[in-house]
């Protein structure tokens, strides 16, 4: 089982965890995570792109000349995707481009990117991170005290505090979220990921 040091909020070591092997000390299968990041974004995407075919654009309903006996080719409307001004033929109409993935592939996602950040020694667990109001400088002193300089950081808690998620969300490259919100993007595009003591408990509990 791989061992982490654990530390309060002011960077000192306050003791050792003992980390569940079957969360995070898995294999990392990249393809996986590829998988995993693809479906993520794709679902946040909005779909709304359009464009108009000839029966959506304005005009066009009368035939510009008579079909035989002009020397042209015929024609039927001044809105044929063949004509300035037409419509498009083909184009994108608004579609959802989500798709999912089984359930235990997402689960081994979340284990390998954990495992991932455990083996580059990116993850460090906390205590506890705790904040009596909020204050966008408590966190970057805490985030100073962990040595993080301009890293991205992930603070991942074990239940919701508005005080901490509220004193983040102003710092950039900075996010908080709860063990229930845990996802395979988050934890590769962020450089370290903090996370406190329940939370491994809760992570431990749905994914071992």
């Amino acid at each position: 089982m791989p061992k982490l040091a654990v530390y309060d909020m002011t960077g000192a070591q306050t003791g050792e965890i003992e980390l569940n092997d079957n969360v995070f000390g898995v294999e990392v299968n990249e393809a996986l995570l590829h998988q995993a990041v693809v479906m993520q974004l794709a679902n946040q995407r909005l779909g709304t792109h359009a464009t108009k075919t000839r029966a959506m654009v304005r005009g066009g309903g009368k035939k510009p000349w008579r079909q035989k006996g002009t020397g042209r080719a015929r024609a039927g409307s001044i809105r044929s995707p063949l004509w300035v001004g037409g419509g498009t033929t083909f184009g994108p109409q608004p579609r959802s481009y989500a798709f999912t993935m089984p359930r235990k592939a997402r689960r081994l996602a979340i284990r390998c990117a954990l495992s991932a950040k455990v083996q580059a020694g990116e993850l460090l667990v906390m205590e506890d991170i705790s904040l009596n109001q909020p204050k966008t400088k408590d966190v970057v002193k805490l985030l100073d005290n962990m040595k993080l300089g301009e890293d991205k950081a992930l603070i991942i808690m074990g239940d919701v505090n508005e005080n901490v998620e509220k004193s983040s969300r102003n710092i950039p490259g900075v996010k908080s979220i709860t063990s229930n919100g845990l996802n395979v993007y988050d934890i590769l595009y962020h450089d370290k990921v903090l996370v406190t003591k329940d939370a491994i408990s809760k992570i431990e509990e749905v994914l071992a």
